[in-house]
């Protein structure tokens, strides 16, 4: 028996499903991005259904969610690519972790991590070539470059990758996005002059890789599109299936009189006499604030309307003044697939003005994580 009454089913045939038609659209081979715990998914989980799928290796943030991959007994191929100064190469290096470096800084500590270890540390050179975040700079880059094929020559590393992020992926064709495939495309050029080739480069996030198949090079890296959740929504779906759904069950069913107000502040009161339900959600689980009267839930056929404030635990929906045969108990739908005309991520992120990428990756962690798929049955 669950010991939380929020459930996040996470579908991993659809997940597997995405990563077939992101392959077919883009024609490359799937470096599939698992970070921030597989964008709330669970990393592990699904780590392992898209690499039983069929994709190349994983990318993540952070080296500490790679060494939870490794720890957990997966050996693909892991790229990550954000480090703060404190960051452990040396753990990196161990867990055979490929370190994208964004600074001369950080070339120098890897090579005295890997000097240190003996071993070379394996790494991508992650190009700053117009996102202007992460990556070289311009104009460190040809100091860069030299040091990285002295690196190389001295055996401290060995040089897997060259990547870089989209500014405007999600914009098909504005003209930037050929622009930092240009200058990705001659830096690797130096990388050669200089004797330390690159073996694979990507750039293709989740959009490029379902529109723009010119920029698929050896690889392609999606995150959001694996989810089945659409990167430029004014293009459609792309086939894809969304894996998540949040259900909770309903926790409480009560009479309210006319001239009641409904949770903190009383935004809501009652016109009428009615019946509210209790829905134990609230922001601390990822059902923005922002929402209060304006989610609704569905429950069997029926979609209630959310009144009153969401609060930290909990949020109120109102049921009619017959109930609408809701019982305590009843499985309430917060958002899915959409496809039986239920709420969707889509939907919350279009009314607070954000995208579905914050709202998948936002539910927190009181919610059951429970797998359907990926041929374990339902776990």
């Amino acid at each position: 028996m669950s010991t939380s009454a929020l459930t996040a089913t996470v579908d991993l045939d659809a997940i597997a499903h995405n990563l077939g038609v992101v392959r077919e659209t883009s024609g490359g081979e799937v470096l599939a991005v698992v970070k921030a715990d597989a964008y709330g998914h669970g990393a592990v989980p699904v780590a392992r259904a898209l690499l039983a799928a069929g994709a190349a290796e994983l990318g993540v943030a952070h080296i500490g969610e790679a060494s939870a991959l490794r720890a957990a007994g997966i050996d693909a191929h892991i790229t990550a690519w954000l480090h703060h100064p404190s960051a452990d190469f040396g753990v990196a290096i161990d867990d055979d972790i490929d370190i994208a470096l964004s600074s001369r800084r950080q070339l120098e500590s890897v090579v005295a991590a890997a000097t240190a270890r003996g071993t070379a540390a394996t790494i991508t050179v992650k190009v700053d070539t117009g996102l202007n975040r992460s990556g070289v700079a311009v104009d460190e880059w040809a100091d860069f470059a030299d040091d990285l094929a002295k690196a190389r020559a001295s055996g401290a590393v060995v040089v897997r990758g060259i990547m870089c992020h989209l500014a405007r992926g999600d914009e098909p064709e504005h003209p930037l996005n050929s622009a930092q495939a240009q200058r990705l495309d001659s830096a690797a050029a130096d990388l050669r002059r200089l004797g330390a080739p690159a073996e694979v480069m990507h750039i293709a996030n989740s959009p490029a890789a379902l529109t723009r198949p010119d920029l698929t090079r050896d690889l392609v890296r999606p995150g959001i599109a694996l989810y089945g959740r659409t990167p430029i929504p004014e293009r459609g779906e792309f086939g894809l299936i969304p894996a998540m759904t949040l259900t909770a069950e309903v926790s409480l069913v009560k009479k309210l009189a006319a001239g009641q107000g409904v949770s903190y502040s009383h935004t809501w009161v009652s016109s009428s006499d009615t019946t509210i339900a209790v829905i134990p959600a609230g922001y601390a689980d990822g059902v923005p604030r922002l929402l209060s009267g304006a989610i609704v839930a569905r429950i069997g056929e029926e979609t209630f309307p959310g009144v009153g404030r969401i609060c930290m635990d909990q949020f109120v929906i109102d049921l009619g003044p017959d109930g609408g045969g809701v019982r305590e108990g009843d499985i309430a739908e917060l958002f899915g697939t959409g496809r039986d005309g239920g709420p969707t991520a889509r939907d919350w992120a279009d009314q607070i003005g954000t995208i579905d990428y914050e709202i998948v990756s936002g539910i927190g962690s009181r919610a059951t994580r429970r797998y359907t798929g990926g041929g374990n049955g339902d776990l």
